[in-house]
């Protein structure tokens, strides 16, 4: 398995938006001199939303499954002053500090259902996934995945762990059967889910679990007004995914159910 850790790199250079979703991610050089997709701390959903990106795709990959590299990527104060677009200065003005870089894969498409295929095995991975992780976002409207080099990758993990947004009865939200699952774009294809299940709950543990949420940076744990502290709001992660695990056979079961419905 690979090691659970993220290089840091610097942005050099804001090359254009990508004004696909509504939190204006951008394509960014860094000082690896590699391209990267950029998640602002300063778009809407917040640092929420990368440390969402950061935990669901270190997770991804952990298991085994093509996700580009994740770097943290450090914006200069002084970076977006000479933007003329003030919408993007903004936003960079407001993201001064530690944001979340996705390698950049320049060519590729996105994965369409109709077009692409997904063997049997890889699409119950990507399902199991995603019921644990609560990523509402991968279905046949947003598939959040592309097609680079004739391969399928993951991208954007920022609407996954949903129950961060209100922080409220996040034990029950760990207790969910996650009936959305039934809206996955890959839902049809999963056959073996089953033999995903036996596997990824062997391989997740507590011991790793605790290893992804300590890859939080804690500047991005200053909030809730201050009411509580960042080893507070880790250890809220930390749990949120250790009881998802202990009570996978309950999104195992929906995910039956829904293929069940789907058959």
């Amino acid at each position: 398995m690979n090691s659970i850790n993220l290089r840091t790199v610097s942005v050099i250079r804001y090359i254009t938006p990508l004004r696909e979703g509504g939190s204006l991610p951008a394509l960014a050089e860094a000082d690896d001199d590699f391209k990267y997709v950029l998640k602002f701390r300063g778009a809407g959903h917040g640092v929420k939303a990368l440390i969402a990106e950061l935990l669901g795709g270190e997770i991804a990959r952990y298991l085994g499954l093509p996700v580009p590299e994740l770097v943290f990527a450090n914006l200069d104060e002084a970076f977006g002053r000479t933007e003329a677009d003030e919408e993007i200065q903004d936003l960079l003005q407001f993201s001064q500090g530690l944001n979340l870089g996705l390698h950049y894969l320049s060519g590729a498409i996105t994965y369409d259902a109709a077009v692409n295929d997904c063997e049997a095995l890889l699409a119950s991975k990507i399902v199991w996934l995603d019921a644990f992780i609560t990523n509402v976002d991968r279905t046949f409207r947003n598939t959040n995945m592309l097609i680079w080099h004739k391969e399928l990758w993951l991208i954007d993990h920022g609407a996954a762990f949903y129950f961060h947004h209100s922080w409220d009865n996040w034990e029950a939200s760990a207790k969910t059967p996650f009936a959305l699952i039934k809206d996955h774009v890959l839902l049809p294809k999963a056959t073996k889910i089953d033999e995903v299940h036996a596997d990824f709950t062997q391989k997740l543990n507590d011991t790793v679990l605790r290893k992804f949420v300590n890859l939080i940076p804690e500047d991005w744990l200053q909030w809730e007004n201050g009411t509580i502290g960042p080893e507070e709001i880790k250890d809220v992660y930390f749990q949120f995914l250790s009881l998802r695990l202990t009570n996978a056979d309950l999104f195992y079961k929906e995910i039956q159910n829904a293929r069940k419905i789907l058959i």
